[in-house]
């Protein structure tokens, strides 16, 4: 279980992009919580990887289970990497499939896997460089599901936020594939409204799973954004169920919801 000491300061890195620490959950004896700059970035059990304690990665393992037939192999995207607790849930609940990880940040990934080493069968690759410059090197059409969850700390950069972005991404899917998006904001919303109004310059369908007291503007929280280049291709009635019996139950905005939460957003552009 190791020391109380390094339970409770846990184990420190300095990674290319700020300070990292990995601190053990006492409660779950492979549990372990990712840091960097002290804002809390994934949970990870290494003996468990399909117990996902983040609210957030609950979403999207939700798109993950729903979105394709049970236990079929994917091809998956990971924007991100931080203790890979998408990646190690994918590989768990759908051995086979073939995983690729864009992650800047090389001593981090290097930390996290002397500490937490992925599992040598797992089909992960990682591969190091800028999410933007990545997506434009990439083949197009050969990915099933693609996971954006890039930040500097707390803040989601705007080099993965504008329209030429999600144009590059929607190029990479195959016919059918989803792009699944985690976005922190808070009221009134203004980052995730963009970020719809944005998706769906690319996509013909788009839908967001977010808790009512976070679109009352009641708190700090994330909004989980999936999307699909044809329209009528998510399973909301699916994704919507999963939501609602949540332990942190969340509700799925699309269609007329969404134009009404995106209206007078305008998409972001950068040039």
């Amino acid at each position: 279980m190791g020391s109380w000491r390094e339970i409770i300061d846990g184990i420190a890195e300095n990674g290319d992009y700020g300070a990292a620490r990995l601190v053990r959950d006492p409660r779950r004896k492979g549990g372990w919580t990712l840091l960097v700059e002290e804002v809390q970035q994934s949970y990870v059990d290494v003996q468990d990887p399909t117990h996902l304690y983040f609210e957030y990665t609950r979403r999207l393992g939700s798109i993950v289970d729903e979105a394709f037939p049970e236990g079929a192999p994917i091809r998956v995207l990971h924007l991100g990497g931080g203790a890979f607790t998408m990646p190690r849930y994918v590989a768990a609940t759908r051995p086979g499939s073939t995983q690729l990880v864009i992650e800047r940040d090389r001593k981090l990934a290097a930390f996290v896997q002397r500490i937490l080493p992925l599992p040598p069968d797992a089909g992960i690759d990682l591969r190091f460089g800028d999410a933007r410059a990545t997506v434009t090197d990439l083949e197009p059409g050969a990915w099933d599901l693609i996971i954006g969850d890039v930040y500097d700390a707390a803040q989601m950069p705007e080099s993965v936020s504008d329209v030429v972005f999600v144009a590059s991404v929607a190029r990479l899917l195959a016919p059918g594939g989803v792009y699944a998006l985690n976005v922190a904001d808070l009221a009134p919303l203004a980052f995730s409204r963009a970020q719809g109004a944005t998706l769906r310059t690319a996509f013909g369908d788009v839908a967001l799973i977010v808790r009512p007291e976070l679109l009352r503007g009641r708190r700090f929280g994330n909004v989980v954004f999936a999307a699909a280049v044809e329209p009528d291709t998510l399973p909301i009635a699916k994704l919507a169920a999963v939501a609602g019996r949540d332990r942190q139950p969340a509700q799925v905005v699309t269609g007329a919801g969404l134009d009404l939460l995106t209206e007078g957003a305008d998409p972001v552009r950068l040039d």
